[in-house]
């Protein structure tokens, strides 16, 4: 194991542990670092007790790098290996073992903290095939939404990457904003080129039911639309993004989930910890309703995209097969559904 590839794996497992952001961000400056020295330089400096002189090294990050040039596994690695959780029971595990890709994360062209290449070689090493890129569309400005023209040198991006990381597929996608009247968030000529389109309600989450229904229908009704993201919008952890718990909106869930299974549209299983969106009540409606489902990390970070075993404890125990979750499929069936 290399310095790098340690100090990674641990900001990984931070990542999935949900610990603070500065704690994860320590570890991975510090692969950044590592990763431009020589390796005869790296040596030198830990022999002499000078790593910590380097930008953004400490006195952990040291010692994890000093053992890992020993050929040893960090003490700080061996112990968050030791502390990662509870095993998946067998439903559980059997869910996440037939997932093929994400549908729903976000890299550091929108609020995400890494890399798009970073992102899609952590997607990888899960053992997906494919992963989806759908960062923020331009309305939601907090979250550095992509205007068009920056959506389009995303996609040039992309496809160079591609090119390098076959058989794997990074899919070209975007998590576009519903407003106000149900249009999205983006040109139709874009959202007609992308892979997957994520959309999602992110502002305005106390309308009316009435409001909020004919809405979100109108959404879901757009040709364009793949996957229904966050459905209620609840909040169910204090702290984290978003600072306070939230209620979940208001809407005719039949009428909803009826367009859903009507057009296609996939209803997301959000499995990040502080969302668990829609509440298992809602997907034991839309499975009865004959939906279709997306189990998705929506990661803003590496370590993140395995919270999509959440998802599939939730599917799980709401009895959801893997037939009728769509990142189960390949990718050429996926990619044909609304071809």
């Amino acid at each position: 194991m290399t310095p790098v590839e340690a100090l990674r794996e641990i900001a990984f497992l931070l990542e999935r542990a949900g610990e603070p952001t500065y704690r994860v961000r320590a570890f991975r400056n510090a692969a950044a670092v590592v990763s431009e020295l020589p390796h005869d330089e790296l040596v030198r400096l830990a022999r002499v007790g000078g790593l910590t002189e380097l930008p953004g090294i400490g006195k952990v990050t040291a010692l994890a790098i000093t053992e890992a040039l020993d050929g040893e596994v960090p003490t700080y690695l061996r112990r968050m290996r030791a502390t990662e959780g509870a095993d998946l029971d067998d439903e559980t595990a059997s869910l996440r073992a037939a997932l093929k890709g994400d549908l729903h994360s976000h890299s550091d062209w929108s609020d995400g903290g890494s890399p798009i290449e970073e992102m899609a070689e952590a997607a990888k090493a899960l053992g997906h095939e494919y992963w989806a890129l759908t960062d923020h569309s331009p309305r939601l400005t907090v979250a550095n939404g992509l205007s068009a023209e920056r959506l389009r040198k995303q996609l040039d991006q992309v496809e160079r990457l591609n090119e390098r990381l076959a058989p794997f597929r990074i899919l070209t996608g975007v998590e576009v904003d519903i407003n106000l009247d149900g249009t999205l968030d983006q040109e139709p000529e874009l959202l007609a080129r992308l892979d997957v389109v994520v959309a999602s309600v992110h502002s305005k989450l106390r309308m009316s039911g009435h409001e909020m229904t004919r809405r979100m229908v109108t959404a879901i009704a757009n040709p364009h639309v793949d996957v229904l993201g966050h459905c209620t919008g609840r909040v169910v952890q204090a702290g984290g993004r978003r600072g306070r718990v939230r209620p979940e909106s208001d809407f005719d869930a039949e009428l909803v989930f009826e367009a859903c299974r009507r057009f296609g549209v996939a209803v997301e299983i959000n499995s990040r910890p502080d969302r668990l969106d829609p509440p298992k009540r809602l997907l034991r409606l839309a499975y009865e309703m004959g939906c279709d489902f997306a189990i998705d990390s929506d990661a803003h970070a590496p370590g993140q995209l395995d919270w999509q075993r959440h998802g599939c404890e939730r599917a799980a125990r709401c009895g959801i097969e893997a037939a009728r979750i769509v990142n189960t499929w390949p990718l050429a069936d996926l990619l044909a559904r609304h071809a």
